[in-house]
């Protein structure tokens, strides 16, 4: 028997669907629940005959354009569009998206928050800061703002007393922005960002222009922080599954370490600073 994966899976996602749910109105009388293929077809912009062939399994091959109309008009979230994809045999596109993706969810913000004694944050492709707990932002303290690693690394002058490495700290950056630079070239913040660096800072145009491309590694961080002093971190990096392109970054110190103390230690700082009665009158 031929399985018509893609067609069950359309017919299933039409049937959960109400017209008021799409902002359609209702007419006549429905005989099963769930939109009907015609409305579907017109919410994503195809022939509704063509759209009745997938459903059927008389088409299947249907383009990318077409499964991304498809994917707003079903109202699917990320994973379910990536279902979606699989099923028709394409690749999701993965390019870096607009304002929608640099949205941090509440409930991933809450998530953060909940490991205290360590740096947590989740940052773009771009190595935009989205948002950060209470000791990732004390982390960064020296760097005014700490908005975005790389015009940190570069432009800011704290950056090359903070990163005890500099030089391998810039390659890594620069070799991130060279990965991130494959999924969409011509996305706007990356174009911004490239250009102003690479006014700005002799060291990151001779870098972007050896075109070395690397992901995050698992590599230790050694950082050199006013408040405490040397630390040297380790840190996992995991794909945020709702926001393609947005990396959750926890930093870790080995148990009973030094760089663990002064964690407590800068810990301890950065909340005594945040107590309005503790700040210095200037």
């Amino acid at each position: 028997m031929d399985d018509n994966h893609l067609g069950d899976f359309l017919r299933t996602r039409r049937a959960g669907l109400r017209p008021e749910d799409v902002g359609m109105a209702s007419y006549g009388v429905r005989k099963v629940a769930g939109l009907r293929r015609e409305e579907v077809a017109v919410l994503a912009g195809v022939n509704a005959d063509y759209y009745t062939r997938l459903e059927q399994g008389r088409e299947r091959n249907p383009s990318p354009q077409v499964l991304e109309a498809l994917s707003g008009a079903l109202h699917l979230d990320a994973g379910t569009r990536a279902h979606l994809y699989r099923l028709a045999g394409a690749a999701p596109s993965d390019r870096l998206s607009g304002h929608a993706a640099e949205r941090v969810s509440p409930a991933l913000r809450q998530l953060m928050d909940g490991y205290p004694n360590t740096p947590a944050f989740v940052m773009s492709r771009t190595l935009d800061i989205l948002a950060a707990n209470a000791l990732a932002d004390a982390l960064y303290a020296p760097f005014e703002p700490s908005d975005n690693l790389a015009r940190m690394t570069f432009l800011d002058p704290a950056g090359r007393h903070f990163y005890t490495d500099w030089d391998r700290a810039a390659q890594a950056t620069v070799a991130n922005l060279r990965h991130a630079s494959g999924f969409d070239p011509e996305h706007p913040r990356l174009r911004e960002l490239v250009g102003t660096l690479t006014e700005h800072s002799a060291d990151f145009a001779r870098l972007w222009n050896a075109h070395t491309v690397r992901g995050k590694t698992q590599d230790a961080k050694r950082f050199l922080h006013p408040d405490v002093g040397p630390l040297t971190l380790t840190y996992q990096a995991f794909d945020v599954r709702d926001s393609p392109g947005q990396q959750l970054v926890i930093y870790h110190a080995e148990p009973g370490s030094p760089s663990a103390q002064s964690l407590n230690l800068l810990g301890s700082i950065h909340a005594s600073w945040r107590q309005p009665e503790s700040r210095p009158h200037h």
